[in-house]
């Protein structure tokens, strides 16, 4: 058993954050499933343009939907849409074996719809029945308007990564969204037993924004946090979650059926090449948990990995240093505010290089 294998029996899911035409059609990504337990597989307008980029498998395509589509947007996803179906394909054992609980892969609403919850949803429900896989999840921005529409897409029944996350208050009104959401489906008399949601929680860009901050302050105790706060915020939020779906507000739907908005790892790769190329892995394996790696960063667990519980080690620790950046006047729901305006712009760009890439 190697270290993913042996992470993957501790509770916690591996995804991998990246998808290609090139990965399926080699059979890494179905080799990813078999030998490294991968059960899952995120993407972003990021992955698909480096995708489009790099692999060969999509000229031919591109160069007949040229000649028969004139939107570029609707290339864009008759390119990628086979993908996103040959890789849910390959994880439908995962999912079924899970009973709906794992082996998903995910596809992102344009970025330009961010702060508009009516369109998010519009298009959530166009892209679902366009790939029309049962472990397809639907990305949505944790925006106030994207956890709205993640609220009504709940009630709808449509299953979502909400994404963007960058602070413990936005993952919280998420939570709380995916609760009304249920509810108000239960109400309408449908069945909760097949929702599913995920809640993508961004780890490397925290680091990034409160170092530089960290860096600026200058002090012996500032420039001790370099590189704590993401792993604190996320055993914080994790901490959250317990109390939310293994308490009271849960209880009820949980009768019915329903599974709790598991807790998702995302940006996992080290920006900072001083630091260990496992900082947001080995500290956060936890049960009820997924961490959504790159290549990259599967490749180092692979290789020298030594996963253990450790997601409820120092939680006293970790909310001091929320104090302590608190009091160096490091506010991390303004650094989470911050970091997500920015995140929707990145993504928004890449997307316009994706449907420039189609045109």
């Amino acid at each position: 058993m190697n270290a993913t294998q042996h992470l993957t029996t501790l509770g916690q899911s591996l995804w991998l954050d990246n998808l290609s035409r090139s990965l399926i059609r080699d059979g890494t990504l179905a080799r990813l499933i078999t030998e490294d337990g991968i059960s899952g597989v995120t993407s972003n307008p990021s992955i698909f343009q480096n995708a489009l980029a790099t692999s060969p498998y999509y000229a031919d395509d591109l160069t007949r939907l040229k000649a028969s589509e004139s939107d570029a947007e609707r290339r864009y996803e008759a390119l990628v849409i086979p993908d996103i179906r040959a890789a849910c394909d390959l994880l439908l054992p995962v999912f079924t074996r899970s009973g709906g609980n794992d082996g998903y892969v995910s596809l992102e609403v344009a970025p330009r719809w961010a702060y508009d919850a009516a369109r998010t949803v519009k298009e959530a429900q166009r892209l679902s029945a366009a790939v029309d896989r049962s472990n397809l999840m639907i990305k949505v921005p944790g925006t106030p308007e994207g956890i709205g529409a993640f609220e009504t897409l709940t009630r709808l029944g449509i299953n979502v990564n909400v994404t963007l996350l960058f602070s413990i208050a936005q993952t919280e009104a998420v939570f709380d969204a995916y609760l009304r959401g249920l509810a108000a489906r239960v109400q309408t008399g449908a069945g909760v037993r097949r929702s599913k949601a995920v809640a993508s929680l961004f780890l490397s860009r925290v680091d990034t924004l409160v170092d530089t901050q960290l860096d600026s302050i200058g002090t012996p105790e500032a420039l001790s946090l370099r590189g704590k706060a993401a792993i604190a915020m996320a055993r914080l939020a994790y901490q959250s979650y317990l109390k939310i779906f293994h308490g009271e507000a849960f209880a009820a739907l949980a009768q019915q059926g329903a599974m709790p908005q598991t807790l998702l790892w995302a940006s996992t790769g080290v920006k900072n090449p001083d630091y260990h190329a496992l900082l947001y892995v080995e500290p956060l394996i936890g049960r009820e948990t997924i961490n959504t790696l790159p290549d990259k960063t599967l490749a180092a667990l692979r290789e020298h990995g030594k996963p253990a519980l450790r997601l409820e080690d120092g939680i006293a620790e970790a909310a001091a240093q929320r104090v302590d950046l608190a009091r160096l006047g490091i506010d991390m729901d303004t650094v989470g505010n911050t970091l997500q305006d920015e995140g929707v712009k990145l993504f928004e760009a890449a997307y316009q290089k994706l449907l420039q890439q189609t045109g």
